[in-house]
C-alpha cells in the first residue's frame, strides 16, 4: 500500500517573512557513543502529586525543583511529578510554584518514595493593589522588552532538558518520542549568538499501522521548542515592530511564586490578514520581567494557519487547524529569570477530497529544563546541532527498557501517555519475537 507523507512544522511561531522550507535529509550521529556524565551519581527518586488545597484538584504544569539549585521538573497533565535527587542534596527542600498559588516548600527528608501529596494554596492579591494599579498595557510590554537585559542572563550557559512529543490519530497514540537534550543557551542580550540543541539520549514508539496510508511527520519539534523562549525569540509576538498588530487590555493581577504580577491580555487586530495570537502575558510588577505567556492561534485568522504550519501534504488532502495552544514559563533563581517549561498542543482535521470521513490529529510537545550550568560552557559545533528540518522520531531508538532514563529528570508521563508507551513497547516486543 502506498504511503503518503504529511509534514507539520511545529511548534514554532509564525514569522511572516517568506516562511517555509522543504524537508531535507540530515546526517544521523551515533547516540550510543554518548555516555552519561551522571552515571556515577547516586540519587533517590520521589514521586507525588501537586493539588489545590481547597478541593484536591490536580495542579498541572507546576514547577517542581530543589530549592537553591537549578535542578527541577514539572507536573504533568494529571498534576503528578517524579524527581531524582542526588544524595548530597537530600537535606534540602523541594519547592513548588504555579500561577496564582503561593510557593510550596517541603523538606526532602519528609518525602516518601511514592504517593506524596503536596497541597498549594491560592494566594490572593490585596484588594488595594487591584484597585490602585491600572497601568497602560502596551506601555507595560514595552517596558518589559526594554528591561530584558536586567531580568535575564546576560552570559551563555549550558542546560539539560527533557523533551517529549506525541501524535494521536483520533483517540489513539500513533507516535511517542522522548529525548534528553544538551543545550548551549546563548545570552539574552546577544543579537548574533543563537541557541544550539543536540540529542543526548532518546527513544521512541510508533504504531505505523494506525497511520493507515498517511505517514505523519512532526518536523523540528526539539529544535523549535527553544524558539518558544519568547523573551529571547520575540517573533511577531513581542518585537517592538510587531506591537501595532495587537490590541491590549489589562486582565487584572495574579501571584506567581509569591510575586505580584500583571496580566496583559492581547489579540490580533481584525485588519491583520495573516494568523497571529490571542492570549495572556504575565509581567512582574517590580522588575517588569515577563514571567510567563499562555496563548493560542487567534480565532480571527485560524482558518489560514495551515498555510504556514503544513510543510508537505498529499495531493487531494485538505487540512484545517482546529486549535493551537502555546505555554511558556520562567522561574526566578538568584536574581534572574530562567526558561523552565514550554508546551504546545495542536489539533488538525485532515480529510481527503471526495471521502466522507476525516482524521483528527493531535500533536503535543513539551520541554522542561531540568538543570542549568553557568560554568564549563561547551558551545558544540553547528553540525552536531539539531535543525528545524529534523524529525525527532527518525533520530532515536525504539524503547523497551523501563530504566532507560537512569538518573535524568524527566516529565512524568500522564496516564494516557504511560499506557500508550506500555502498549507500543509490548507491540514492539511481539514484532521482534515473530
Amino acid at each position: 500500500m502506498k504511503k503518503f507523507i504529511l509534514i507539520i512544522l511545529l511548534p514554532g511561531l509564525f514569522i511572516h517573512t517568506g516562511f517555509g522550507s522543504s524537508l531535507v535529509k540530515t546526517n544521523d550521529f551515533n547516540l550510543n557513543t554518548l555516555a552519561s556524565t551522571n552515571d556515577t551519581v547516586r540519587y533517590e527518586t520521589f514521586a507525588g502529586k501537586v493539588v489545590d488545597k481547597r478541593n484536591g484538584a490536580p495542579i498541572v504544569f507546576a514547577s517542581v525543583f530543589i530549592v537553591g539549585t537549578n535542578l527541577g521538573t514539572v507536573t504533568n497533565s494529571d498534576g503528578e511529578f517524579i524527581i531524582k535527587i542526588p544524595e548530597n542534596l537530600l537535606k534540602n527542600y523541594i519547592g513548588i510554584t504555579h500561577i496564582g498559588y503561593g510557593r510550596g516548600t517541603v523538606p526532602i527528608e519528609t518525602l516518601k518514595p511514592e504517593e506524596n501529596i503536596i497541597e498549594l494554596e491560592i494566594l490572593p492579591i490585596p484588594i488595594r493593589e487591584v484597585v490602585v494599579t491600572n497601568p497602560d498595557p502596551r506601555n507595560l510590554i514595552e517596558q518589559a522588552i526594554y528591561s530584558i537585559d536586567e531580568n535575564y542572563p546576560t552570559e551563555p550557559m549550558m542546560m539539560i532538558s527533557f523533551y517529549r512529543e506525541t501524535i494521536k490519530k483520533n483517540r489513539n497514540f500513533v507516535g511517542i518520542s522522548e529525548a534528553v537534550l544538551d543545550v548551549y543557551k546563548s545570552s539574552y542580550v546577544s543579537q548574533i549568538d543563537n541557541d544550539r540543541i543536540r540529542i543526548f539520549k532518546g527513544r521512541k514508539g510508533q504504531d505505523v499501522n494506525r497511520m493507515d496510508t498517511v505517514m505523519f511527520k512532526y518536523q523540528g519539534g526539539h529544535y523549535t521548542a527553544f524558539l518558544l523562549d519568547i523573551v529571547k525569540n520575540p517573533g511577531d509576538l513581542l518585537s517592538i515592530d510587531g506591537l501595532d498588530d495587537y490590541e491590549y487590555r489589562m486582565g487584572g493581577m495574579i501571584s506567581i511564586d509569591e510575586k505580584q504580577t500583571w496580566i496583559v491580555e492581547f489579540d490580533q487586530k481584525t485588519e491583520v490578514e495573516y494568523p497571529l495570537y490571542k492570549g495572556k502575558i504575565y509581567i512582574d510588577t517590580e522588575s517588569y520581567a515577563i514571567v510567563g505567556l499562555e496563548f493560542n492561534i487567534s480565532p480571527k485568522r485560524i482558518v489560514t494557519a495551515a498555510r504556514y504550519l503544513v510543510q508537505k501534504k498529499p495531493v487531494g488532502m485538505n487540512i484545517d487547524v482546529v486549535s493551537g495552544h502555546y505555554l511558556t514559563n520562567y522561574r526566578y533563581v538568584q536574581g534572574k529569570w530562567y526558561l523552565t517549561y514550554v508546551r504546545t498542543e495542536f489539533v488538525l482535521d485532515c480529510k481527503w477530497n471526495k471521502r466522507l470521513f476525516k482524521s483528527t490529529y493531535t500533536v503535543m510537545s513539551e520541554m522542561a529544563v531540568t538543570d542549568i550550568t553557568r560554568g564549563n560552557i561547551n558551545k558544540f559545533k553547528i553540525r552536531e546541532s539539531a535543525k528545524k528540518s529534523d524529525v525527532l522520531i527518525e533520530k532515536v531508538a525504539y524503547f523497551e527498557d523501563p530504566d532507560f532514563w537512569g538518573d535524568y529528570n524527566v516529565i512524568k508521563p500522564d496516564e494516557s501517555i504511560e499506557s500508550a508507551i506500555s502498549k507500543l513497547g509490548r507491540r514492539l516486543k511481539r514484532q521482534n519475537n515473530d
